[in-house]
């Protein structure tokens, strides 16, 4: 039990090192022994829990994919309903990116040519705005004369802007930034009654 404690931790502390590089400096610059070294472990232990620098990279995106789909979670489980699950999920994603390195990492290591790899995490997010936003029309949320398909594009272009932004300037990933681009979109996107609260919003 003890050992595979320590091997969880070890596991753990090459990712996030692994994560703190990869969004430093891109996939293709970031060595193994840097990581290893950052991590506090040697290489052979690097070695032990991955093969290879594309297998660590995976390993990143993979715990990354899992902080997302938290965010999504917890977005849901507040209130339930599609629009409003939307929003607090933007928020939620901001926020994540802006503090979380590995997140971060994830999405950044997604568009790095040097993997020849999809953006696995623009994709999961893009499909779960898809469905949040078929959900809100079918509920009955959206204005009418509003296509779910423009929906769709607009908010996704909007929050992986604001991600793609935010890795050359942090003042992108804010919740001001989150507020004006739904004080933007709202008004046009539903015809529900908003009330902003605190910076964030509140539907009815």
């Amino acid at each position: 039990m003890v050992k595979q404690e320590r091997a969880l931790r070890t596991r753990q502390a090459l990712i996030r090192a692994g994560a703190e590089l990869f969004a430093r400096e891109g996939f293709v610059a970031a060595s193994l022994s840097t990581i290893s070294g950052e991590a506090g472990v040697s290489n052979g232990a690097l070695h032990f829990h991955f093969e290879s620098k594309r297998a660590l990279a995976r390993a990143v995106e993979d715990e990354a994919l899992v902080r997302l789909r938290l965010v999504i979670e917890e977005s849901l489980g507040r209130d339930g309903r599609a629009l409003p699950a939307l929003v607090d999920a933007t928020y939620g994603l901001v926020d994540r990116i802006a503090e979380d390195v590995v997140v971060r990492a994830g999405f950044e290591l997604g568009d790095d040519p040097g993997r020849g790899e999809s953006a696995s995490l623009r994709r999961e997010w893009q499909h779960w705005v898809e469905e949040t936003v078929r959900r809100a029309e079918r509920d009955g949320w959206l204005a009418r004369g509003v296509s779910a398909d423009d929906a769709v594009t607009v908010v996704v272009a909007a929050t992986v802007g604001l991600e793609v932004l935010g890795g050359e300037e942090s003042a992108w990933l804010s919740q001001e930034r989150v507020a004006g681009l739904w004080k933007l979109l709202l008004p046009r996107l539903t015809e529900r009654p908003t009330l902003v609260r605190a910076g964030c919003f509140t539907l009815q």
